[in-house]
């Protein structure tokens, strides 16, 4: 793990990029590592482009701004490639994560020249096939975790199971559905 490790989320207003965010500050810090996890709120509205973003470090974070130079990029909406510089800033050691159902191929043009890592899931394939409804969201979250290797896979998934049955304690399906869906983005990132 690097020293300090930081992501910047980019998403629409509603699909989940700024809970994914602050739930991987959450579990982050269950695990016993120093987090922030905040977005960053202009006029946003239902749909409309928002920013969250995650510090996580094995030391004290002693920085309280904005990233503007991440390690990893979660890019939760791909029509944003058109529209917002998703790379900016963004180291060529790090990499960035898209949510889409196109090939890396067509992808790379809109990322303004970034010749990092780019790793790509179909959230939404994931999400029908386990929870049966989009929320992009969890697929994301288990894909940035591999990507970023921020913490163990088996200690993110027993902390997210614990975070999630305390939410869904009245739904089961709903957890096994959450489970399900980040087991399977953490095979089908590619």
């Amino acid at each position: 793990m690097r020293q300090m490790t930081e992501i910047r989320w980019h998403g629409r207003g509603g699909q989940g990029a700024k809970t994914a965010a602050l739930l991987l500050a959450d579990v982050a810090f269950n695990t016993g590592m120093h987090v922030q996890g905040f977005p960053e709120y202009g006029p946003e509205r239902m749909g409309a482009p928002i920013t969250a973003y995650d510090r996580i470090s094995a030391k004290e974070i002693r920085v309280h701004s904005n990233i503007y130079e991440p390690d990893f990029v979660a890019v939760v909406d791909d029509t944003l490639l058109h529209s917002v510089d998703v790379t900016r800033g963004l180291k060529e050691d790090g990499a960035i994560l898209i949510n889409t159902e196109r090939k890396k191929e067509k992808l790379l043009p809109l990322l303004n020249g970034y010749k990092g890592k780019v790793y790509t899931i179909d959230a939404r394939k994931v999400c029908m096939q386990t929870l049966g409804k989009y929320f992009p969201n969890t697929p994301m979250l288990a894909a940035m975790v591999k990507i970023s290797e921020v913490m163990e896979w088996d200690e993110f998934l027993k902390e997210m199971e614990g975070s999630l049955q305390h939410k869904f304690a009245r739904k089961p399906e709903v957890l096994d559905g959450n489970l399900a869906a980040l087991r399977l983005a953490y095979e089908e990132v590619q």
